[in-house]
């Protein structure tokens, strides 16, 4: 088995379902972030007596709670157009089917390499560094010169398949 995204066939039949996903932060981010900011908000409490003691808590806990759902704000999602079409929505960036030429899964493994030294600089890349395997969509657009898509995503199968894609691999 190899560590390059393997080659997929288009079929340009019309997707039976739509795909919605959202890219959260890891579950464990939540009690770290909030226990380190307990930590701190603890220190300045030291220095504060009476009703101002528990000022840095009010102040300080929104704060990471606002930073790890801005993290988890991006979504991707696969749904019809305006043309009845697939298109796949990374974040406010709209791709339709028919400009993919080639599309293919990226493993966790191969992930290193595809943002690498492999990486075109022209690429649109919507990446999160929690998030393990990709999708990668090549364009076959002459009027764009972004060469290829990639996205981040868990389940980029489900992705492929609902773009009406299926991943040869």
């Amino acid at each position: 088995m190899s560590d390059q995204p393997q080659p997929a066939t288009l079929g340009r039949e019309q997707p039976a379902s739509t795909y919605r996903e959202r890219l959260w932060v890891p579950l464990w981010w939540w009690p770290l972030v909030l226990a380190l900011t307990g930590l701190l908000a603890a220190e300045i409490h030291m220095g504060a007596p009476g009703l101002r003691a528990w000022l840095p808590y009010l102040v300080l806990f929104p704060i990471p709670i606002w930073v790890l759902l801005w993290l988890s704000r991006h979504r991707v999602e696969v749904a019809p157009d305006r043309a009845g079409t697939a298109e796949l929505r990374a974040g406010r960036a709209h791709l339709p089917v028919n400009f993919v030429a080639r599309a293919a899964a990226v493993a966790p493994a191969a992930k290193s390499a595809a943002l690498g030294r492999q990486l075109d600089p022209a690429a649109f890349v919507r990446h999160r560094p929690w998030i393990g395997p990709m999708v990668l969509l090549v364009l076959d657009d002459p009027d764009d010169p972004t060469p290829y898509w990639l996205v981040s995503t868990r389940r980029p199968e489900r992705v492929l398949a609902a773009l009406g894609i299926a991943n040869a691999g």
